[in-house]
Protein backbone atom coordinates (compact mmCIF):
# COMPACT_ATOMS: atom_id res chain seq x y z
CA UNK A 1 0.00 0.00 0.00
CA UNK A 2 1.60 3.26 -0.95
CA UNK A 3 2.62 5.83 1.35
CA UNK A 4 -0.52 8.85 2.82
CA UNK A 5 2.40 11.80 2.57
CA UNK A 6 -0.18 13.91 4.27
CA UNK A 7 -0.73 11.32 7.35
CA UNK A 8 0.58 13.23 10.93
CA UNK A 9 2.21 10.03 11.77
CA UNK A 10 2.97 9.66 15.78
CA UNK A 11 6.13 10.22 15.07
CA UNK A 12 6.09 13.40 13.84
CA UNK A 13 4.03 14.19 16.47
CA UNK A 14 6.80 13.29 19.02
CA UNK A 15 8.72 15.86 17.04
CA UNK A 16 6.63 18.84 17.36
CA UNK A 17 5.65 18.19 20.66
CA UNK A 18 9.99 18.55 20.69
CA UNK A 19 9.96 21.27 18.86
CA UNK A 20 7.64 23.02 21.04
CA UNK A 21 8.78 22.08 24.44
CA UNK A 22 12.40 23.49 23.26
CA UNK A 23 11.16 26.61 22.25
CA UNK A 24 12.14 29.48 25.09
CA UNK A 25 11.31 32.31 23.43
CA UNK A 26 9.06 34.82 25.42
CA UNK A 27 7.05 37.78 24.79
CA UNK A 28 8.51 39.42 27.18
CA UNK A 29 12.15 38.84 25.64
CA UNK A 30 11.31 40.85 22.59
CA UNK A 31 11.21 44.29 24.95
CA UNK A 32 14.25 43.16 27.01
CA UNK A 33 16.39 42.63 23.73
CA UNK A 34 14.24 45.91 22.58
CA UNK A 35 13.55 43.56 19.26
CA UNK A 36 10.46 45.25 17.12
CA UNK A 37 8.64 41.77 16.68
CA UNK A 38 6.58 42.46 13.17
CA UNK A 39 8.65 45.49 12.38
CA UNK A 40 6.64 47.40 15.08
CA UNK A 41 7.46 49.22 17.93
CA UNK A 42 5.14 49.18 21.61
CA UNK A 43 3.31 51.97 20.15
CA UNK A 44 2.40 49.89 16.84
CA UNK A 45 3.97 52.31 14.24
CA UNK A 46 6.16 50.67 11.50
CA UNK A 47 9.97 50.30 11.60
CA UNK A 48 11.50 52.66 8.37
CA UNK A 49 12.67 50.05 6.51
CA UNK A 50 13.32 51.66 3.35
CA UNK A 51 12.73 54.56 0.96
CA UNK A 52 10.08 54.40 -1.98
CA UNK A 53 8.81 56.80 -3.67
CA UNK A 54 5.60 54.46 -5.39
CA UNK A 55 3.12 55.16 -2.62
CA UNK A 56 2.79 57.16 0.39
CA UNK A 57 0.01 56.30 3.82
CA UNK A 58 -0.91 59.27 5.87
CA UNK A 59 -3.37 58.49 8.85
CA UNK A 60 -1.73 61.09 11.26
CA UNK A 61 -0.80 64.89 11.45
CA UNK A 62 1.32 66.94 13.17
CA UNK A 63 0.08 69.73 15.77
CA UNK A 64 1.70 73.26 15.90
CA UNK A 65 2.76 71.92 19.66
CA UNK A 66 4.52 68.73 17.53
CA UNK A 67 2.35 65.99 18.66
CA UNK A 68 0.75 64.31 16.84
CA UNK A 69 -2.57 63.16 16.47
CA UNK A 70 -4.77 60.96 13.96
CA UNK A 71 -6.89 62.20 10.95
CA UNK A 72 -8.93 60.96 8.07
CA UNK A 73 -6.47 58.78 5.79
CA UNK A 74 -5.15 59.71 2.94
CA UNK A 75 -3.42 57.30 0.35
CA UNK A 76 -1.28 59.03 -2.55
CA UNK A 77 0.07 57.12 -5.58
CA UNK A 78 3.59 58.56 -6.87
CA UNK A 79 2.68 61.63 -4.80
CA UNK A 80 -0.79 61.75 -5.93
CA UNK A 81 -4.48 61.44 -3.83
CA UNK A 82 -6.11 58.31 -5.11
CA UNK A 83 -8.97 60.02 -4.31
CA UNK A 84 -8.37 62.82 -6.71
CA UNK A 85 -7.10 59.78 -9.37
CA UNK A 86 -10.19 57.90 -8.69
CA UNK A 87 -12.87 61.15 -9.07
CA UNK A 88 -10.72 61.76 -12.34
CA UNK A 89 -11.68 58.38 -14.44
CA UNK A 90 -14.76 57.76 -12.69
CA UNK A 91 -16.15 61.40 -13.84
CA UNK A 92 -15.15 60.40 -17.32
CA UNK A 93 -16.80 56.91 -17.03
CA UNK A 94 -13.63 55.49 -17.94
CA UNK A 95 -11.69 52.33 -16.81
CA UNK A 96 -9.00 53.23 -14.45
CA UNK A 97 -7.20 50.45 -13.71
CA UNK A 98 -4.42 50.62 -16.73
CA UNK A 99 -4.14 54.48 -16.43
CA UNK A 100 -3.12 53.68 -12.75
CA UNK A 101 -1.22 50.82 -13.77
CA UNK A 102 1.16 53.09 -15.84
CA UNK A 103 1.12 56.30 -13.29
CA UNK A 104 2.77 53.34 -10.34
CA UNK A 105 5.13 51.88 -12.49
CA UNK A 106 6.63 54.98 -14.52
CA UNK A 107 5.87 57.81 -11.99
CA UNK A 108 3.48 60.24 -14.51
CA UNK A 109 0.24 59.97 -15.65
CA UNK A 110 -0.01 59.03 -19.36
CA UNK A 111 -1.26 60.87 -22.05
CA UNK A 112 -4.13 59.57 -24.30
CA UNK A 113 -1.59 58.49 -26.91
CA UNK A 114 0.74 56.76 -24.16
CA UNK A 115 -2.37 55.18 -22.51
CA UNK A 116 -3.63 53.71 -25.39
CA UNK A 117 -0.18 52.25 -26.99
CA UNK A 118 -0.15 50.94 -23.08
CA UNK A 119 -3.21 49.42 -23.41
CA UNK A 120 -2.16 47.79 -26.42
CA UNK A 121 0.84 46.70 -25.17
CA UNK A 122 -1.08 44.53 -22.25
CA UNK A 123 -3.85 43.00 -24.89
CA UNK A 124 -0.83 41.94 -26.76
CA UNK A 125 0.37 40.40 -24.16
CA UNK A 126 -2.91 38.72 -22.35
CA UNK A 127 -2.13 35.05 -23.59
CA UNK A 128 -0.76 32.71 -22.48
CA UNK A 129 2.16 30.21 -24.26
CA UNK A 130 1.05 27.27 -26.48
CA UNK A 131 -0.50 24.48 -24.16
CA UNK A 132 0.12 26.52 -21.05
CA UNK A 133 -3.48 25.83 -19.84
CA UNK A 134 -3.46 22.58 -20.40
CA UNK A 135 -0.10 21.60 -19.44
CA UNK A 136 0.48 23.68 -16.21
CA UNK A 137 -2.88 24.45 -15.05
CA UNK A 138 -6.01 21.58 -16.31
CA UNK A 139 -3.12 18.78 -15.52
CA UNK A 140 -2.36 19.05 -11.97
CA UNK A 141 -5.34 21.59 -10.28
CA UNK A 142 -5.29 22.53 -6.53
CA UNK A 143 -7.71 23.19 -4.25
CA UNK A 144 -6.46 26.69 -3.64
CA UNK A 145 -5.91 28.96 -6.62
CA UNK A 146 -3.17 30.77 -4.92
CA UNK A 147 -1.54 27.85 -5.38
CA UNK A 148 -2.61 27.61 -8.95
CA UNK A 149 -1.42 31.19 -9.31
CA UNK A 150 2.43 30.57 -7.87
CA UNK A 151 3.01 27.87 -9.43
CA UNK A 152 2.15 28.97 -12.68
CA UNK A 153 4.30 31.99 -12.23
CA UNK A 154 7.41 29.58 -11.54
CA UNK A 155 6.27 27.33 -14.89
CA UNK A 156 6.43 30.23 -17.04
CA UNK A 157 10.29 30.89 -16.07
CA UNK A 158 10.59 27.65 -18.27
CA UNK A 159 8.92 29.54 -21.23
CA UNK A 160 10.67 32.85 -21.31
CA UNK A 161 14.34 32.39 -23.59
CA UNK A 162 15.96 35.10 -21.48
CA UNK A 163 14.23 34.56 -17.44
CA UNK A 164 17.47 35.68 -15.20
CA UNK A 165 18.47 39.26 -16.95
CA UNK A 166 18.04 41.73 -14.06
CA UNK A 167 17.96 44.68 -16.30
CA UNK A 168 14.91 47.33 -15.73
CA UNK A 169 14.65 46.83 -19.45
CA UNK A 170 14.10 43.09 -18.99
CA UNK A 171 12.20 42.86 -15.72
CA UNK A 172 9.67 45.89 -16.72
CA UNK A 173 9.17 43.65 -20.21
CA UNK A 174 8.37 40.06 -17.24
CA UNK A 175 6.19 42.44 -15.30
CA UNK A 176 3.93 43.53 -18.28
CA UNK A 177 3.64 40.39 -19.24
CA UNK A 178 3.14 38.61 -15.93
CA UNK A 179 0.09 41.96 -15.60
CA UNK A 180 -1.73 40.81 -18.33
CA UNK A 181 -1.73 37.18 -17.89
CA UNK A 182 -2.30 37.35 -14.16
CA UNK A 183 -6.43 37.33 -15.03
CA UNK A 184 -6.14 34.01 -17.03
CA UNK A 185 -3.87 32.30 -14.85
CA UNK A 186 -6.18 33.16 -11.71
CA UNK A 187 -9.33 32.68 -13.72
CA UNK A 188 -8.50 29.63 -15.72
CA UNK A 189 -6.66 28.07 -12.40
CA UNK A 190 -10.06 28.13 -10.23
CA UNK A 191 -12.34 26.74 -13.82
CA UNK A 192 -9.98 23.66 -13.25
CA UNK A 193 -10.55 23.96 -9.70
CA UNK A 194 -14.19 23.43 -10.47
CA UNK A 195 -13.67 20.89 -12.72
CA UNK A 196 -11.71 18.63 -11.61
CA UNK A 197 -12.69 19.00 -7.67
CA UNK A 198 -16.33 19.89 -7.93
CA UNK A 199 -17.57 17.89 -10.56
CA UNK A 200 -18.21 21.32 -12.70
CA UNK A 201 -18.22 21.84 -16.26
CA UNK A 202 -14.95 22.81 -17.72
CA UNK A 203 -15.38 26.20 -20.21
CA UNK A 204 -12.06 28.33 -20.76
CA UNK A 205 -13.21 31.83 -22.40
CA UNK A 206 -10.63 33.35 -24.64
CA UNK A 207 -9.89 37.06 -23.54
CA UNK A 208 -10.59 40.58 -25.66
CA UNK A 209 -7.80 42.40 -26.68
CA UNK A 210 -9.76 45.39 -26.21
CA UNK A 211 -11.08 44.69 -23.17
CA UNK A 212 -10.01 46.60 -19.87
CA UNK A 213 -8.60 44.15 -16.93
CA UNK A 214 -11.44 44.42 -15.38
CA UNK A 215 -14.17 43.44 -18.17
CA UNK A 216 -11.72 40.72 -19.04
CA UNK A 217 -11.74 39.18 -15.90
CA UNK A 218 -15.70 38.96 -16.02
CA UNK A 219 -16.00 38.26 -19.18
CA UNK A 220 -13.55 34.81 -19.05
CA UNK A 221 -15.02 33.93 -15.20
CA UNK A 222 -18.71 33.88 -16.36
CA UNK A 223 -19.98 31.22 -18.77
CA UNK A 224 -21.91 33.23 -20.85
CA UNK A 225 -19.21 35.97 -20.96
CA UNK A 226 -21.61 38.94 -20.42
CA UNK A 227 -21.53 41.91 -17.69
CA UNK A 228 -23.24 45.36 -17.36
CA UNK A 229 -20.66 48.32 -17.50
CA UNK A 230 -21.98 49.05 -13.49
CA UNK A 231 -20.08 45.62 -12.76
CA UNK A 232 -16.98 46.22 -14.96
CA UNK A 233 -16.53 50.13 -13.56
CA UNK A 234 -16.89 48.71 -9.77
CA UNK A 235 -14.56 45.93 -10.28
CA UNK A 236 -12.22 48.47 -11.67
CA UNK A 237 -12.32 50.72 -9.27
CA UNK A 238 -11.51 47.35 -6.23
CA UNK A 239 -8.26 46.83 -8.45
CA UNK A 240 -7.28 50.64 -8.70
CA UNK A 241 -7.74 51.04 -4.80
CA UNK A 242 -5.91 47.42 -4.40
CA UNK A 243 -3.34 47.72 -6.80
CA UNK A 244 -0.77 49.42 -4.22
CA UNK A 245 -0.43 50.29 -0.38
CA UNK A 246 3.31 51.58 0.69
CA UNK A 247 6.28 49.29 0.40
CA UNK A 248 5.75 48.25 3.97
CA UNK A 249 2.86 45.01 3.41
CA UNK A 250 4.19 41.82 3.77
CA UNK A 251 3.91 40.54 -0.02
CA UNK A 252 5.69 43.82 -1.37
CA UNK A 253 8.39 44.15 1.43
CA UNK A 254 8.84 40.49 0.79
CA UNK A 255 8.90 41.39 -2.73
CA UNK A 256 11.61 43.86 -1.76
CA UNK A 257 13.62 41.31 0.50
CA UNK A 258 13.93 38.72 -2.83
CA UNK A 259 14.69 41.00 -5.32
CA UNK A 260 17.25 42.48 -3.56
CA UNK A 261 19.42 38.81 -3.29
CA UNK A 262 19.40 39.02 -7.23
CA UNK A 263 16.80 36.21 -8.10
CA UNK A 264 14.36 36.21 -10.95
CA UNK A 265 11.13 37.87 -11.80
CA UNK A 266 9.27 35.00 -11.42
CA UNK A 267 10.78 33.86 -7.88
CA UNK A 268 10.80 37.23 -6.52
CA UNK A 269 6.77 37.30 -7.68
CA UNK A 270 6.03 33.72 -6.06
CA UNK A 271 7.43 34.57 -3.32
CA UNK A 272 4.85 37.73 -3.01
CA UNK A 273 2.08 35.64 -3.74
CA UNK A 274 2.89 33.02 -1.17
CA UNK A 275 2.80 36.09 1.46
CA UNK A 276 -0.88 37.59 -0.05
CA UNK A 277 -1.49 33.99 0.74
CA UNK A 278 -1.62 33.98 4.09
CA UNK A 279 -4.93 34.82 5.92
CA UNK A 280 -3.71 37.48 7.86
CA UNK A 281 -3.13 39.48 4.63
CA UNK A 282 -4.59 38.96 1.67
CA UNK A 283 -7.67 36.81 2.95
CA UNK A 284 -9.24 39.51 4.97
CA UNK A 285 -12.07 39.77 2.64
CA UNK A 286 -13.26 36.36 3.11
CA UNK A 287 -13.24 36.48 6.51
CA UNK A 288 -15.98 39.68 6.52
CA UNK A 289 -18.09 37.77 4.37
CA UNK A 290 -18.37 34.58 5.98
CA UNK A 291 -18.83 36.31 9.20
CA UNK A 292 -21.84 37.98 7.93
CA UNK A 293 -23.73 34.68 6.61
CA UNK A 294 -22.46 33.30 10.37
CA UNK A 295 -24.67 36.54 11.51
CA UNK A 296 -27.64 36.38 9.28
CA UNK A 297 -27.86 32.07 10.25
CA UNK A 298 -27.94 32.90 13.72
CA UNK A 299 -29.44 36.44 13.96
CA UNK A 300 -32.59 38.43 13.46
CA UNK A 301 -30.46 41.20 11.32
CA UNK A 302 -33.72 43.08 10.90
CA UNK A 303 -33.29 43.67 15.01
CA UNK A 304 -30.44 45.66 15.68
CA UNK A 305 -30.45 45.11 19.33
CA UNK A 306 -29.48 41.56 18.65
CA UNK A 307 -26.80 42.59 15.77
CA UNK A 308 -25.10 44.50 18.50
CA UNK A 309 -25.09 41.69 20.80
CA UNK A 310 -23.99 39.44 18.39
CA UNK A 311 -20.85 41.76 17.63
CA UNK A 312 -20.57 41.69 21.33
CA UNK A 313 -20.10 38.09 21.57
CA UNK A 314 -17.53 38.32 18.24
CA UNK A 315 -15.41 40.07 21.01
CA UNK A 316 -16.26 37.78 23.55
CA UNK A 317 -14.86 34.91 21.79
CA UNK A 318 -18.54 33.44 21.57
CA UNK A 319 -19.28 33.74 18.52
CA UNK A 320 -18.39 32.73 14.62
CA UNK A 321 -14.76 31.20 14.44
CA UNK A 322 -13.73 32.51 18.54
CA UNK A 323 -11.01 34.80 17.13
CA UNK A 324 -12.27 38.05 19.54
CA UNK A 325 -12.41 39.82 16.04
CA UNK A 326 -15.44 42.34 14.00
CA UNK A 327 -13.85 41.22 10.70
CA UNK A 328 -13.21 44.55 8.36
CA UNK A 329 -12.88 46.86 11.50
CA UNK A 330 -9.91 48.72 11.65
CA UNK A 331 -6.39 48.73 10.55
CA UNK A 332 -2.87 48.79 11.54
CA UNK A 333 -2.48 52.50 10.05
CA UNK A 334 -5.85 54.18 9.50
CA UNK A 335 -7.68 55.11 12.56
CA UNK A 336 -9.72 57.65 11.75
CA UNK A 337 -10.59 56.24 8.23
CA UNK A 338 -9.63 54.41 5.37
CA UNK A 339 -9.99 56.34 2.14
CA UNK A 340 -10.57 53.30 0.47
CA UNK A 341 -12.95 51.83 1.90
CA UNK A 342 -14.55 55.32 1.30
CA UNK A 343 -14.58 55.16 -2.68
CA UNK A 344 -15.57 51.72 -2.68
CA UNK A 345 -18.92 51.98 0.00
CA UNK A 346 -20.32 54.22 -2.39
CA UNK A 347 -19.71 51.50 -5.42
CA UNK A 348 -21.50 48.84 -2.93
CA UNK A 349 -24.66 50.77 -2.49
CA UNK A 350 -25.00 51.52 -6.28
CA UNK A 351 -24.10 47.57 -6.51
CA UNK A 352 -26.27 46.67 -4.50
CA UNK A 353 -29.48 49.48 -6.01
CA UNK A 354 -28.89 47.43 -9.10
CA UNK A 355 -28.78 43.89 -7.99
CA UNK A 356 -32.00 44.51 -5.72
CA UNK A 357 -29.96 43.61 -2.29
CA UNK A 358 -30.63 47.08 -1.36
CA UNK A 359 -31.25 45.28 2.38
CA UNK A 360 -28.05 43.73 2.62
CA UNK A 361 -25.92 46.95 2.00
CA UNK A 362 -27.97 48.50 5.00
CA UNK A 363 -26.85 45.37 7.11
CA UNK A 364 -23.13 46.54 6.39
CA UNK A 365 -23.88 49.95 7.32
CA UNK A 366 -25.28 49.43 10.64
CA UNK A 367 -21.87 47.27 11.36
CA UNK A 368 -20.10 50.01 10.10
CA UNK A 369 -22.20 52.37 12.52
CA UNK A 370 -22.36 49.95 15.66
CA UNK A 371 -18.71 48.08 15.44
CA UNK A 372 -16.50 50.97 16.50
CA UNK A 373 -18.47 52.03 19.53
CA UNK A 374 -18.30 48.45 20.35
CA UNK A 375 -14.88 48.00 20.24
CA UNK A 376 -14.16 50.89 22.07
CA UNK A 377 -16.36 49.78 24.98
CA UNK A 378 -15.58 46.28 24.92
CA UNK A 379 -11.75 46.83 24.44
CA UNK A 380 -11.38 50.54 26.30
CA UNK A 381 -9.57 51.66 23.01
CA UNK A 382 -9.29 55.25 22.31
CA UNK A 383 -7.41 54.74 18.70
CA UNK A 384 -10.36 55.38 16.18
CA UNK A 385 -11.62 52.54 14.78
CA UNK A 386 -13.57 52.70 11.65
CA UNK A 387 -14.29 50.03 8.44
CA UNK A 388 -11.46 49.31 6.40
CA UNK A 389 -11.32 48.22 2.49
CA UNK A 390 -11.97 44.44 3.06
CA UNK A 391 -15.09 45.29 5.16
CA UNK A 392 -16.86 46.30 1.56
CA UNK A 393 -14.49 44.52 -1.02
CA UNK A 394 -16.01 41.44 0.53
CA UNK A 395 -19.57 42.80 -0.17
CA UNK A 396 -18.72 43.82 -3.36
CA UNK A 397 -17.00 40.76 -4.80
CA UNK A 398 -20.08 38.80 -3.53
CA UNK A 399 -22.96 41.24 -5.18
CA UNK A 400 -20.23 40.64 -8.64
CA UNK A 401 -20.94 37.40 -7.82
CA UNK A 402 -17.11 36.42 -7.59
CA UNK A 403 -16.38 32.92 -5.89
CA UNK A 404 -15.06 33.23 -2.46
CA UNK A 405 -11.94 31.15 -3.69
CA UNK A 406 -11.61 33.96 -5.88
CA UNK A 407 -11.02 36.68 -3.78
CA UNK A 408 -7.33 37.17 -2.69
CA UNK A 409 -6.36 35.73 -6.44
CA UNK A 410 -8.10 39.06 -7.81
CA UNK A 411 -6.01 40.91 -5.13
CA UNK A 412 -3.27 39.52 -6.66
CA UNK A 413 -4.28 40.63 -10.20
CA UNK A 414 -4.44 43.93 -8.90
CA UNK A 415 -1.47 43.87 -6.53
CA UNK A 416 1.17 42.46 -9.17
CA UNK A 417 1.03 46.41 -10.26
CA UNK A 418 2.62 47.48 -7.18
CA UNK A 419 4.87 44.47 -6.79
CA UNK A 420 6.44 44.78 -10.08
CA UNK A 421 6.83 48.84 -9.55
CA UNK A 422 9.03 48.15 -6.04
CA UNK A 423 11.21 44.75 -7.88
CA UNK A 424 12.02 47.80 -10.12
CA UNK A 425 12.66 50.27 -8.14
CA UNK A 426 14.48 47.96 -5.38
CA UNK A 427 17.13 47.26 -8.77
CA UNK A 428 17.14 50.62 -9.92
CA UNK A 429 18.24 52.13 -6.35
CA UNK A 430 19.74 49.09 -4.58
CA UNK A 431 22.72 47.45 -3.72
CA UNK A 432 22.75 45.27 -1.11
CA UNK A 433 20.68 42.09 -0.35
CA UNK A 434 18.55 43.03 2.33
CA UNK A 435 19.64 40.88 5.35
CA UNK A 436 17.97 41.93 8.83
CA UNK A 437 19.64 40.94 11.86
CA UNK A 438 18.70 38.64 14.87
CA UNK A 439 19.66 38.70 18.61
CA UNK A 440 20.68 34.63 19.58
CA UNK A 441 19.50 33.88 23.11
CA UNK A 442 20.39 30.26 23.15
CA UNK A 443 23.15 30.07 26.27
CA UNK A 444 25.95 28.38 24.66
CA UNK A 445 25.97 24.42 25.53
CA UNK A 446 29.03 21.94 25.40
CA UNK A 447 29.02 18.97 22.62
CA UNK A 448 27.90 15.68 23.64
CA UNK A 449 29.37 12.56 22.25
CA UNK A 450 26.42 10.61 20.44
CA UNK A 451 27.41 7.42 23.02
CA UNK A 452 27.02 9.60 26.11
CA UNK A 453 23.45 11.24 25.11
Amino acid sequence: MPKDFSEITPYIRSLAALSTERNHITPEMYGEHKVFRGLRDVNGNGVITGLTEISTIRAKETLPDGTRRPCAGKLYYRGIDVEQLCEGFLRDDRFGFEEIAYLLLFSVLPKEQELAEFRDTLGEYRSLPPSFARDMILKAPSKDVMNILSRSVLALYSYDDDPDTVTVENVLRQCLQLIAMFPLLAVYGYQAYCHYHLGKSLYIRNPGSEMSTAENLLHILRKDGKFTHLEAKVLDLALVLHAEHGGGNNSTFTTHVVTSSGTDTYSAIAAALGSLKGPRHGGANIKVVRMFEDMKENVNTSDKGAVEDYLVRLLDKQAFDHAGLIYGMGHAIYSVSDPRANLLRQCAKELAAEKGREEEFALYETVAEMAPIVIAERRKMYKGVSANVDFYSGLVYQLLGLPCELFTPIFAVSRIVGWSAHRIEEIQNAGKIIRPSYIGVKEETPYIPLNER
